[in-house]
């Protein structure tokens, strides 16, 4: 079955190159950021472990782990690490999952299900549906997915701002509009009644419609 935001992420035990692990116990009551890799070695995967490596302080400060998968094998894993380091500076600095039985990448259905064998001779075109960025939360729950092809990069910015507004909308009844960046404008949550609304945000919105009412970004 696909997996669909709101769903409970799988869990799984997997080796990784930080030590086994049981998915649901290492997230704890952290956010986590799941990405995927179809192959070792490949050159635009290679420049993502490394970006994700020199971002992972932000993702950190947001209380959110991070961990990625590949569909090669640990070793694999730790000699390609080496390579991300030469070329991007910065070696993975979070665990990533060894998946040569191609079990996670089915669990999460970036594979079919009916998908035989392992890793041994596949190729990243064979794999080139394994570029899945998932977000978990506390709960859980999946709240993101965005898949990429082989040819595009990631943009981590964007998960980081998808992150921003997830975790504020979680905690406050509102919304984040196009293109929102932390410090802009949001918008009340339709969920709101306007008289719910005047306690909550006693200083008043700006309504172009009623039902588009524009208030400051809360803090606190």
């Amino acid at each position: 079955m696909a997996l669909r935001i709101g769903d409970t992420a799988p869990d799984f035990t997997a080796d990784t190159t930080q030590g086994r692990l049981a998915f649901h116990d290492w997230l704890g009551d952290s956010w986590g950021v799941l990405f995927s890799h179809p192959k070792d070695f490949t050159p635009v995967c290679t420049t993502e472990l490394g970006c994700m490596a020199r971002l992972k302080p932000e993702f950190d400060k947001r209380n959110v782990k991070v961990i990625g998968l590949s569909v090669d094998s640990v070793d694999d894993h730790a000699r390609w690490a080496q390579d991300i380091r030469d070329t991007q500076g910065q070696a993975p600095n979070y665990p990533v999952i060894g998946d040569c039985d191609l079990s996670v990448a089915k669990l999460y259905d970036m594979l079919p299900a009916e998908t035989t064998g392992t890793a041994t001779g596949r190729t990243p075109a064979d794999n080139q549906t394994v570029r899945t960025v998932f977000v978990i939360g506390p709960d859980k729950k999946v709240k993101l997915e965005l898949v990429y092809p082989m040819t595009t990069g990631r943009n981590f910015d964007e998960v980081l701002r998808v992150i921003d507004s997830m975790q504020l909308t979680a905690k406050y009844k509102v919304a984040t509009p196009a293109n929102w960046r932390p410090g802009e404008d949001v918008i009340i949550a339709a969920s709101v009644s306007d008289a719910d609304a005047r306690t909550m945000f006693p200083q008043g919105w700006q309504a172009p419609r009623a039902y588009l009412r524009i208030v400051p970004q809360p803090r606190g």
